[in-house]
């Protein structure tokens, strides 16, 4: 049965300390506790004073002052690490931990999942290959020094690193080193952290070179783990749930995110916020609980891209367009059906062709495997597709050696209304109004990876009222365009009523518009 020593890094509030160590210790696990030099010493006495008659509790012999950024961090990690293998023989994995942290699974769910598998468990991804970095230093983070904490001396940090560039005073990385970048939040096996500590001791050119490096508790663990673990033992992988924001912020969870958390393919959580007392009350029972049981469905960073996306277009950044390509032809009709019940638009599209004998083509900017003519692989993604897309649109029409075409996009798609209606060409949009049930939010919901089979219903219930706001601002963004030629069909009109708009749309007789608008189930699901 595995065993965990949680290396718990911390500098603020005690008491929330003291219930952390109490609570995950209970359970039979261990933990090795640093709190920062620079915070009040009377806290480290209140925790240590707690804490003193657990015999599953260690602290380290040297604190460390840490700074954001500083090897002190890993120097610290490194303290902790070696008090928990010199305490705790019988510790079998060890896990990183932050007095933000809070499990989001039971000890007895956890034990048996780093059972299942000998592995280690670290983001490990190729420093200079992979884009882990999105934004600032790169190769300067390791091939400069770094003396100075970057937020405390800011001038003076980058003062020191210019003159380095100017003065060409780079170093070279380590020969044998592959670096690897990822998060801080790992869960290494016993033996892998009695490797790493000797290491150490052998390599002081390695440990002379991290300790002047930027952010190397980002790199240091993520590149030793990986030069000295077979890399069929590790899992590239956190096994603690955290997100950002994209302005680099952790994203901080609340009380109404249990149930999120919990369907989440995780063993721990960052941050909890510290005034949400009945989730780390919840959270503290879960940990010490039988029998529980966890249906994962894993939606959370997609549900949180998804509501933090909402509304950009037109409310934090201007319109971007893409650049524009030769004009698809003055002559030319562009007859644009947007449904975003994909079926629907489908099912009108296929009732166009057999009444009109029109060309037509379905979802060509959102499914990636639409039928599409060999156009010399300018079709073959959605990106090609998109970045070229009068290009392709001028292709189509030269292939069916026509003058009018119908496709169909979803609502969502503003920048190629705008791009196809700001052409010479004629274009027409045709709005096809949904009536959308619980029950088709919910599939969609699923479709697109907000939520997943397992996700519990009280999730569902909190989703469906933004979702079905997303769907009403995407039309009502359609319709403040004003465009011209801009016509709608709605479900919950008549057969005669619809008519009238469709047969502007394809200027058709009203007659032959009656025929394609009294499709039979033409609005079902």
């Amino acid at each position: 049965m595995a065993k965990i020593a949680f290396i718990l890094l911390c500098h603020k509030d005690p008491a929330a300390v003291i219930k952390q160590a109490e609570r995950l210790t209970a359970t039979g696990d261990y933990m090795s506790i640093h709190f920062d030099a620079r915070s009040s010493r009377a806290d480290y006495d209140q925790i240590r004073s707690a804490l003193a008659d657990n015999p599953n509790v260690t602290f380290v012999k040297k604190r460390i002052k840490c700074g954001w950024g500083e090897w002190s961090l890993v120097q610290a990690t490194l303290n902790a690490a070696r008090a928990a293998v010199e305490e705790f023989p019988r510790a079998t994995h060890f896990y990183m931990l932050s007095g933000d942290c809070m499990a989001i699974k039971s000890a007895e769910y956890a034990h048996k999942f780093l059972d299942a598998e000998d592995v280690d468990y670290i983001e490990s991804f190729d420093y200079f290959e992979s884009d882990w970095i999105k934004t600032g230093m790169k190769e300067e983070r390791l091939i400069y020094r770094h003396f100075l904490n970057e937020r405390k001396h800011k001038w003076l940090f980058y003062a020191m690193f210019n003159a380095q560039r100017k003065l060409g005073l780079k170093r070279e990385i380590p020969a044998d080193l592959q670096m690897m970048i990822g998060s801080q939040w790992w869960c290494l096996r016993r033996r892998t952290i009695e490797w790493i500590l000797g290491f150490c001791r052998r390599r002081p050119d390695v440990m002379r070179f991290f300790r002047t490096t930027w952010i190397p508790d980002e790199t240091f663990f993520q590149t030793i783990v990986r030069h000295l673990i077979p890399e069929d033992e590790i899992r590239t992988r956190t096994l603690t749930f955290l997100m950002f924001t994209d302005y680099g912020m952790p994203v901080t969870f609340y009380n109404d995110h249990y149930d999120l958390l919990l369907s989440q393919d995780f063993l721990f959580a960052r941050k909890i916020s510290v005034e949400a007392e009945a989730l780390k009350r919840r959270l503290g029972a879960l940990w010490a609980s039988e029998g529980a049981q966890f249906r994962i469905s894993n939606e959370g960073r997609s549900l949180f891209r998804f509501l933090t996306g909402r509304g950009r277009i037109g409310r934090r950044f201007a319109t971007r367009f893409w650049e524009t390509e030769s004009t698809l032809g003055r002559e030319r009709e562009l007859m644009i059906v947007t449904a975003k019940k994909w079926h629907v638009g489908k099912r009108l599209l296929a009732r166009i062709a057999q009444v009109t004998n029109l060309p037509v083509i379905e979802y060509l900017f959102d499914e990636a495997d639409t039928p599409l003519p060999d156009l010399g692989g300018i079709q073959s993604t959605l990106e090609k597709r998109t970045r070229h897309r009068r290009a392709l649109m001028r292709m189509l029409f030269d292939y069916y050696e026509t003058d009018r075409l119908v496709i169909c996009l979803d609502p969502k798609n503003m920048e190629l209304f705008q791009d196809f209606f700001s052409d010479r060409c004629v274009t027409r949009l045709l709005e096809m109004e949904s009536v959308f049930t619980d029950d088709y939010l919910i599939g969609h919901a699923k479709r697109v990876g907000l939520a997943g089979d397992q996700t519990p219903p009280e999730t569902l219930e909190r989703l469906l009222p933004t979702i079905r706001h997303e769907i009403a601002f995407e039309s009502d963004q359609i319709r403040d365009a004003n465009f011209p030629n801009f016509y709608r069909l709605r479900q919950e009109a008549s057969d005669d009523e619809n008519a009238i708009p469709l047969a502007g749309f394809l200027t058709l007789p009203e007659t032959a518009a009656r025929q394609i608008a009294a499709t039979q189930y033409l609005f079902e699901d």
